[in-house]
């Protein structure tokens, strides 16, 4: 009765808005779909879709057929692709998700050696997912994620690969500059710079913030890590960075880390994977190698 066709059908009627429009994604006339899913619709004795004018609106039993579709058409995409790959004598797809915006420089000196190591597997990176890093692992998006925050769930494996800091970042004109710790009270009156991630996943909120009731004057987000550290630097903001990182752009730009409360915030990077898929050979490697690459002594150091 449910056939693949139905899931697809489903996902690209929501995506695109109508079932002329996911049609001419699919390939198949807009009369032919319809027969198709009316037929279903019959079979399944319930409505997928209510028409709203000339739109279509998912009834409760097509929400969950478009959960189901959202579930299991990305895991079908990968069974046929890694058939295609073994089939063509190929070893297979490698697809890291970041949830660690800052992590770039650490992958990079990751992913290099690891390419050449394994000519055969294709990499890719991938920061925006569907259902978050976690629901993107279980749905098979992704195969690793790195992430500063594991979720550990039955099924899913995480490994720490390596230690950090977090620090604030000032501008090194700044008057926190000079101070050997910052109190949650003296950002009261700063602006906050952040990548865009939730409040409730940021460190600077939920473990310094927060607990002091506190917050800062303004929060204001920013995707690029270079742009961050200029506006930082130019003494338009404040931010809470790995120390590693910032030693890393100090050397080059008017900024400095200093620690966030007299003991800091010690973090970690983890690496995570399906436990399914833990031991295939070119993913173990790639966890084995990610801990060769911890940073140097000096850019983790307090």
């Amino acid at each position: 009765m449910l056939e693949r066709v139905h899931l697809a059908v489903v996902q690209e009627v929501e995506r695109l808005g109508s079932l002329t429009a996911a049609a001419e994604v699919l390939c198949v006339t807009q009369s032919a779909l319809s027969h198709s899913m009316k037929k279903l619709e019959q079979q399944l004795g319930t409505a997928i879709w209510l028409r709203e004018g000339r739109s279509l609106r998912l009834t409760q039993a097509g929400e969950y057929l478009l959960a189901v579709a959202n579930r299991v058409l990305p895991q079908l995409d990968l069974a046929e692709e890694r058939l295609r790959q073994f089939a063509q004598g190929e070893r297979g797809a490698l697809r890291i998700g970041m949830e660690c915006h800052p992590c770039y420089t650490w992958l990079l000196k990751v992913v290099s050696p690891y390419l050449a190591a394994w000519p055969d597997v294709d990499v890719d990176v991938k920061q925006k997912f569907q259902f978050g890093g976690i629901g993107a692992l279980f749905g098979y998006e992704i195969d690793l994620l790195v992430t500063p925050d594991p979720l550990y769930k039955p099924g899913l494996k995480f490994e720490p690969v390596f230690d950090y800091e977090q620090v604030l970042v000032v501008a090194r004109s700044h008057p926190l500059a000079r101070a050997s710790y910052v109190k949650p009270r003296q950002l009261t009156q700063e602006v906050l710079i952040t990548y865009p991630v939730a409040t409730d996943r940021l460190d600077i909120y939920n473990q310094f913030l927060l607990p002091a009731g506190v917050t800062p004057r303004r929060h204001k987000t920013i995707e690029t890590t270079d742009i961050m550290m200029q506006m930082v630097a130019s003494g338009r903001g404040v931010a809470a960075l790995p120390r590693w990182l910032v030693l890393e752009y100090a050397g080059k730009m008017d900024v400095v880390p200093v620690r966030l409360g007299p003991r800091g915030i010690p973090k970690q990077i983890f690496l995570g994977a399906r436990e399914a898929d833990v031991r295939t050979d070119y993913i173990q490697a790639f966890f084995s190698l990610a801990r060769q690459f911890t940073l140097s002594p000096a850019k983790r150091q307090a």
